[in-house]
């Protein structure tokens, strides 16, 4: 059992008795009263907020997660297949633990697994990828008032918004966490 001085951001505990990722905790003194600290939650599981106060010195029910580097295969249904690039040992994934990050993720690519004795909880895709452009507006020559911005097609079918400048056949960088053009890829 650890105590609420071992808090750590990303670190993950059992509140409730549902599996949490600490995003943020603030340890606070009051004039009056005990010290606490005010800590924000993520579930795990349902990606829910979860904000709980917890005195100092507290116990806590932190969890031991296994991350594993895993390779994207193919998808299966509503599930994509993963291989463990090290022990070769393929696991079913729900497409829903990537949410938003799915857009941006093609075959091959490595993505970090988080596993709860054995059980696949969370799945992060890389923060940036780098994406060919399959479709794009040509640039309209002098608009360059603004930094204006274009859509443009990506080859997983993700529609970000680029500078003028930027062509189809084009390879950009994206950030997977926000779905932005961050730069050309080299």
């Amino acid at each position: 059992m650890a105590t609420t001085q071992d808090l750590s951001r990303g670190m993950f505990l059992r509140y409730n008795g549902q599996l949490c990722q600490v995003i943020d905790y603030q340890h606070t003194m009051p004039g009056k009263g005990g010290a606490f600290y005010q800590v924000k939650m993520k579930n795990a599981i349902t990606g829910k907020s979860i904000e709980n106060r917890f005195r100092s010195g507290e116990n806590i029910d932190d969890v031991r997660i296994d991350q594993v580097e895993m390779q994207y295969l193919y998808k299966d249904g509503s599930n994509l297949m993963l291989m463990n690039t090290e022990t070769y040992e393929q696991v079913a994934v729900a497409e829903s633990m990537l949410g938003d990050q799915m857009k941006f993720i093609k075959e091959e690519m490595l993505l970090n697994v988080y596993f709860d004795d054995g059980n696949p909880i969370m799945a992060d895709a890389p923060n940036h990828v780098v994406l060919e452009i399959t479709y794009s507006e040509p640039g309209v020559k002098g608009d360059t008032a603004n930094n204006p911005l274009k859509p443009a097609t990506l080859e997983t079918g993700a529609v970000v918004n680029v500078p003028l400048f930027v062509e189809s056949g084009e390879k950009i960088k994206v950030d997977t966490r926000t779905g932005e053009y961050v730069e050309r890829a080299k």
